[in-house]
């Protein structure tokens, strides 16, 4: 298999990746982010047509979403990396059993929480977001609770394409990735435009859209020509060692992106609080924002493959030299990609129907995104995941986390509900919290100090 053949190459060759095999990983898993993304966004966009309350009803429930989806991904990125060091140092077998320890955390993790919200979700949307009107609480409950039911594939499926990534095989779960989302595109026009089941069907296109993607990826994890295949998964059982590791790197980086989507909604109950059209158009600013940066993110999960194999072969000078590398690269990604959505809001916000007021409010905070983010975003993201991969996760958490609660909450907070910004008060407390993490991290990455870690 390639990942064994070029085991086999001279330790003398100048770096551990050539810009073929960093080209082979990274553009699939940009582009695998960026349709990951786009499973909410369209659903979002298809039912922006049935009115101001379904687009806020979904806009408040996705962002309860995005706080599972990352904490799913938080734990597979931490098993990815564990499976990416023992190949670096070549114990395969070892890297077969922590990616099966990964399967049954995540799995029970996700059926307990999935549960949960479909007991509790009029609580749950209530404490998050008080009393919202009363067709946008309805709306939320019916798209929430379908949603609950996707829980296990999300995680499931974040499971099999961060084992495949770790083998350095992005391509596989960006096709399937590819296919889920036609197939999600289709079912939301089906159900909601063809069907008229509103918020309804989009929840359901979106949650079979999800089963598709775990399944395909679970059969195709079961495969033997894989270096790390899965074959029994109803014969795993749990080995708390793994288990530990995995959530050494899992819990901290999942505790973080958490912390960051519950940052979102304690906001977002300030937004509410706004009147429907802020909410709307907060809403589609966010997805906005996500979508312009999120074939960088792409690059940065990548780049815990690639250090995490750097670090387990016992080379940290690779590991600096690719984060500076992909830390570049990233900057000329995020500035296209910015340039792009700013080109596009404006027939986005027409088609998608919004309401003028929300169309304003969101051109004008796509357009200071669009000035800020090229500045400061990727020193604040992409070296962090170099850290994570090095096993720095606790210094990345707790900065992540400081600068978050200051910053994008307490500051925005602030300037919203004192000093009446309005929803553009978000973006200056996400701006401040992107400047202060940049500072911080790259006096971090000079140190040297992310190196010092070990987890194998």
């Amino acid at each position: 298999m390639k990942l064994k053949e070029k085991r086999n190459v001279p330790t003398t060759q100048p770096h551990m990746f050539s810009n073929a095999d960093l080209w082979r990983l990274m553009l699939p898993l940009s582009i695998d982010q960026l349709l990951n993304s786009m499973m909410g966004t369209v659903g979002t966009l298809v039912v922006s047509n049935l009115g101001s309350a379904a687009i806020s009803a979904v806009s408040l429930v996705d962002s309860i979403n995005v706080l599972v989806v990352q904490a799913f991904y938080a734990l597979a990125a931490g098993g990815s990396v564990v499976c990416s060091q023992f190949l670096g140092c070549k114990r395969p077998k070892e890297a077969r059993h922590a990616a099966e320890q990964l399967v049954f955390v995540t799995f029970i993790l996700s059926i307990i929480i999935g549960a949960c919200c479909l007991i509790w979700n009029r609580q749950l949307l209530k404490l998050i977001f008080g009393d919202v009107e009363a067709d946008v609480m309805t709306y939320a409950r019916q798209y929430f609770m379908i949603s609950a039911i996707s829980y296990p594939f999300i995680a499931l499926y974040d499971d099999g394409s961060s084992i495949f990534r770790a083998q350095e095989n992005s391509s596989l779960p960006m096709k399937i990735s590819l296919a889920s989302n036609v197939l999600n595109l289709i079912l939301n026009l089906l159900f909601v435009w063809g069907f008229h089941m509103g918020v309804v069907g989009s929840a359901l296109a979106t949650c079979i859209s999800r089963g598709f993607s775990m399944v395909t990826v679970m059969l195709e994890l079961h495969k033997p020509q894989w270096t790390i295949s899965l074959q029994k998964y109803a014969s795993i059982r749990p080995s708390w060692h793994q288990i530990r590791r995995i959530l050494y790197l899992g819990v901290p980086s999942g505790i973080e992106n958490s912390m960051f989507q519950f940052g979102k909604l304690v906001i977002q109950s300030t937004v509410s609080m706004m009147g429907t059209a802020a909410i709307a158009a907060q809403g589609m600013t966010n997805i906005l924002e996500n979508l312009n940066g999120i074939m960088a993110i792409g690059i940065g999960v990548g780049l815990m493959t690639v250090v995490g194999e750097c670090i387990g072969a016992g080379r940290k000078d690779e590991a600096v030299y690719y984060v500076k590398k992909m830390t570049v690269v990233s900057e000329f990604v995020v500035i296209g990609s910015c340039l792009l959505i700013f080109a596009l809001v404006r027939p986005i916000t027409y088609f998608g129907g919004m309401e003028p007021e929300s169309a304003k409010m969101c051109i004008f905070m796509i357009t200071c995104i669009t000035v800020v983010k090229p500045l400061v975003w990727c020193l604040s993201f992409i070296p962090a995941y170099g850290f994570r991969a090095a096993g720095d996760v606790k210094f990345t958490m707790g900065i992540s986390a400081a600068s978050m609660w200051i910053c994008r909450v307490s500051l925005a907070m602030f300037l919203a509900r004192a000093l009446g910004f309005g929803p553009i008060a978000v973006w200056i407390g996400m701006f401040t919290d992107w400047t202060i993490r940049a500072v911080i991290f790259t006096l971090r990455f000079r140190s040297g100090r992310w190196m010092e870690h070990k987890i194998i």
